[in-house]
């Protein structure tokens, strides 16, 4: 390993925030800022952004960032962009970001995906993926048949991530682990695949998808447009970088099946790295990992994002009237028998039926505040171990412990009832900003610091804490659990009913 000093600036583009990372080659975190993701919902269901928007954002994150931790642009070594997965994110034929974005938050195309996904066993040997509604070919399919016009102005098709990095440098790739995470991919060949393209009904769109690449391949260098918008000096190298969940997933140490990845954030997002692709049958996703393995995910938008909105919508004026602190001192002075009632994290989407929506079941009179708001944070617990007990079927057993990340990890004592609700020890990592030192450590790979993903992570990833189940509030959640996944079954064949009647009233 080189002696030198090394300083790399990761982008983290997420659903809900937007972060501007530095870090050093050792993992130390030298500066964030961070600021809301400005997404526009014009219509129910529609999670849009405008990206001349986003790019302002990240021209001023980006220099308060450099700004922050003491360096000039011309100290960066390189840059790394990660983003959310999935979502859509286009150029138009001139190659112009003339056209709003879609978050993986938006649900518009949920009849599309249903009907994708009733076919699905036609394409799962190719991409070993189930239909999400919010996957590329799905929200192109949508455009296609709602908006003709745009679809036909559609130039190239990018992930988040590399869109940024298409702002950075002005040359335009797609990473393979995005891709392939987008049911575009033959999980075999590692190419995307024309019969996947025809599924979809979207063959036109195959000559709009860019080449693959690596997330350790450099793609290009800053610009001078990208320099006078960020303060990084032209020409500092820009490597492809990673989707979120890769990223949290390699900044936690997680590399092989040992271990799993909880990410709980605005997604719930659940993987562990594998040598062999979960089965149809698993309800797991399958993608290709930085590694060389296989990523197994099972996951959905049904995580710790639901807290922030509930708190919203309990105030009085749509502003959160809590705050953290005291937030942590109702969890930490009640556990697992103070909370009766069930909540449904479904806010933003539901890992049951996409038809499902958001709810809060079991109620009395004399419910308190406090045990409302517990009952929130359990919900998402759970729709956790849903997924994580859909790992353990296709892993066969239990892994060493769970590294967590994700807003969750701001609040000890919801990651210790993580740790209860699971049955697992969690373990937390010194970083907070973990999308941050995926980024870094895929620069650090792609310089040539470190020879692999193993060696990295063994010099920028430190371990901090150590959660272990009680066995006694496990045996709790074990009912309650119990108790939620039959209310779910006695909900299935009313949430198409409900979905129905709320379009009737919206339209």
């Amino acid at each position: 390993m080189s002696m030198e000093h090394k300083h790399f600036l990761v982008i983290d583009n997420g659903g809900t925030n937007t972060k501007v990372i530095i870090l050093d080659e050792v993992g130390n975190q030298l500066s964030v800022v961070s600021f809301p993701t400005d997404a526009v919902e014009r219509r129910p269901g529609f999670r849009e952004v405008n990206p001349q928007q986003m790019w302002r954002d990240i021209g001023k994150a980006t220099n308060s960032s450099l700004m922050e931790a003491g360096l000039s642009g011309d100290q960066i070594d390189a840059v790394v962009p990660v983003g959310h997965g999935k979502g859509l994110y286009m150029l138009d034929k001139e190659g112009k970001p003339s056209m709003d974005c879609i978050l993986s938050s938006d649900s518009r195309a949920s009849d599309l995906a249903d009907a994708f996904e009733a076919r699905v066993g036609e394409i799962y040997p190719i991409s070993h993926q189930h239909v999400m509604v919010m996957q590329f070919p799905v929200l192109l399919r949508w455009i296609k048949e709602h908006e003709p016009q745009k679809y036909a102005s559609i130039g190239h098709v990018l992930s988040n991530k590399d869109f940024i990095r298409f702002m950075l440098t002005g040359e335009i790739w797609e990473e393979q682990g995005d891709a392939s995470g987008n049911n575009l991919v033959n999980l075999e060949t590692g190419e995307y695949d024309p019969q996947l393209f025809d599924f979809f009904g979207i063959p036109e769109m195959l000559p709009a998808m860019p080449q693959l690449v690596h997330a350790t391949d450099q793609c290009g260098s800053i610009c001078e447009q990208a320099s006078k918008n960020t303060g990084i000096a032209v020409g500092t190298p820009v490597f492809a970088g990673m989707f979120d969940i890769d990223a949290c997933a390699i900044a936690t140490g997680v590399l092989d099946e040992d271990l799993f990845s909880v990410t709980a954030g605005t997604w719930n997002i659940n993987v562990f790295p594998s040598k062999t692709k979960a089965a149809q049958s698993s309800g797991c996703m399958n993608s290709l990992f930085p590694t060389g393995d296989v990523l197994v995910e099972a996951s959905s938008p049904t995580s710790a994002g639901n807290l922030d909105n509930m708190l919203r919508m309990l105030s009085k004026d749509g502003r959160q009237a809590i705050g953290y602190d005291e937030l942590e001192k109702i969890l930490s002075s009640s556990d697992a028998r103070n909370s009766t009632s069930l909540f449904f994290p479904f806010l933003y989407g539901s890992n049951v039926n996409l038809g499902a929506e958001g709810a809060l079941i079991g109620m009395r009179s004399s419910d308190s505040f406090a045990q409302i708001i517990r009952a929130v944070y359990e919900g998402v617990a759970f729709a956790h171990r849903q997924h994580v007990d859909q790992l353990l079927r296709v892993l066969k057993h239990k892994p060493t412990a769970i590294r967590m990340s994700g807003g969750a990890c701001n609040s000890a004592a919801w990651v210790q009832m993580f740790a209860d609700v699971l049955g697992i020890t969690v373990e937390t990592v010194a970083v907070k900003e973990l999308g941050g030192l995926g980024g870094a450590i895929c620069a650090s790979v792609g310089l040539g610091v470190y020879r692999d993903f193993n060696e990295a992570s063994a010099h920028m990833t430190k371990v901090a804490q150590q959660f272990t189940p009680n066995p006694e509030q496990s045996a709790i959640y074990d009912k309650k659990y119990q108790a939620y996944s039959a209310m779910l079954d006695v909900l299935d064949s009313g949430w198409n009913v409900l979905r129905t009647m709320q379009r009737e009233l919206e339209d």
